[in-house]
C-alpha cells in the first residue's frame, strides 16, 4: 500500500495539467579520513546533514532517489535509519574504488522522515590522509519556504528552443567536503536575458564525488549528481533519467536573470584534481 502512495499527490497533480511541481531536491555528503577497514560513523561534509529535514507533514516521507561512493579501497558503505527495514544493516553494499556510480535501483526510493537522523557508515581504506565519500541525492514533496520548479523531460521537450551548454573548471581543494565554487555564468557568460533554463544533465573531465548547483532557484539546497568522468551516458540526461525513472517531475529550472547567484561547486579526495564541468541546459519558451 506504501508504494502505491508514495507518488499519489505528485501524480494526481500532474494528471490535473499542473506545467511544473514545486518540491526539493537536496544532496547531502558525508565523508572520513583515513576510515578504518572496520565498519565506521561518517560525517556530514560542511554545509550538509544527516537529520532529515522537517516537512510540513512528517508523516509522509522523503526519499533518498540515489547514493554513491567514491573511495581509494574497496570496501562496504552502509546507510541505517529508524524506520529502515531494519536499524542494524539497513541498506547496505560492497564499493568499489573510483567508482562513484549509483547504487539504488533506479525508481525505487529509500523513504525516511521529517526528524530521522540517517547513519551513515564505511570501512575504507584505513590510509593517513586518504578522504573517502557517501553521497546522497534527497527529495522532498514538501518543503516549507522551499518551492523549486520541477519540470518532466516531456514538459522540457514540448518548450525547448535551445540546446545549451556552458563550462566551469573547478579548483576543487585537498581538505575534503565543497570546494571549487564559483558563478555558473564566471566563465562562459552567454544566458539570454528572461529565459528559463532546464538543467538536463552534466559531464565532468576527471573524477570527483560530487557536482552541485545552488541558487535561490533550487530553495538554496544543492542539487547534483556523481563526478563520474567515465560514463558520461549517465551524467549527460541525469536529471531526465531521475525523472523518468521516479515517474516524476525532477528537472530542476534556472532563471538567466539569476545566473549570478547560481553556484556550481564539487566534491574532492585530498589529491584535489581539478574539474572541467559541462552543464547541459535546455531554453525554454518564454
Amino acid at each position: 500500500m506504501k508504494s502505491r502512495l508514495i507518488f499519489g499527490a505528485i501524480l494526481e497533480h500532474m494528471a490535473n495539467g499542473a506545467d511544473r511541481f514545486f518540491g526539493a531536491l537536496e544532496l547531502v555528503t558525508s565523508q572520513g579520513t583515513a576510515i578504518s577497514a572496520t565498519i565506521s560513523a561518517l560525517a556530514a561534509s560542511a554545509g550538509d546533514s544527516l537529520a532529515v529535514r522537517n516537512m510540513g507533514d512528517n508523516t509522509k516521507p522523503a526519499r533518498i532517489l540515489q547514493m554513491w561512493t567514491d573511495v581509494q579501497v574497496a570496501g562496504t558503505v552502509r546507510i541505517r535509519s529508524p524506520k529502515f527495514h531494519d536499524n542494524v544493516q539497513g541498506i547496505r553494499f560492497d564499493t568499489l574504488v573510483s567508482d562513484p556510480r549509483p547504487l539504488l535501483p533506479w525508481g525505487v526510493p529509500a523513504l525516511v522522515y521529517g526528524g530521522d537522523v540517517i547513519t551513515a557508515e564505511m570501512a575504507g581504506s584505513a590510509v593517513a590522509g586518504d578522504i573517502e565519500y557517501l553521497c546522497m541525492l534527497l527529495y522532498y514533496e514538501n518543503l516549507p519556504g522551499v518551492n523549486v520548479t520541477f519540470l518532466t523531460p516531456e514538459q522540457v521537450r514540448a518548450r525547448m528552443v535551445n540546446l545549451f551548454t556552458v563550462e566551469n573548471t573547478l579548483a576543487l581543494g585537498t581538505g575534503g567536503g565543497y570546494s571549487g565554487g564559483e558563478a555558473i555564468n564566471a566563465e562562459f557568460d552567454q544566458w539570454h536575458a528572461g529565459s528559463e533554463y532546464a538543467l538536463i544533465g552534466y559531464t565532468v573531465d576527471g573524477e570527483c564525488a560530487a557536482i552541485g548547483w545552488r541558487g535561490g532557484d533550487t530553495g538554496n539546497l544543492r542539487v547534483g549528481g556523481p563526478g563520474d568522468e567515465t560514463e558520461r551516458e549517465l551524467t549527460s540526461d541525469w536529471f531526465f533519467r531521475l525523472s523518468r525513472e521516479f515517474a516524476m517531475p525532477l528537472v530542476p529550472v534556472f532563471r538567466a536573470d539569476n545566473k549570478a547567484g547560481i553556484t556550481i561547486d564539487g566534491v574532492q579526495d585530498e589529491n584535489g584534481t581539478d574539474v572541467t564541468v559541462n552543464s547541459i541546459f535546455a531554453e525554454l519558451k518564454k
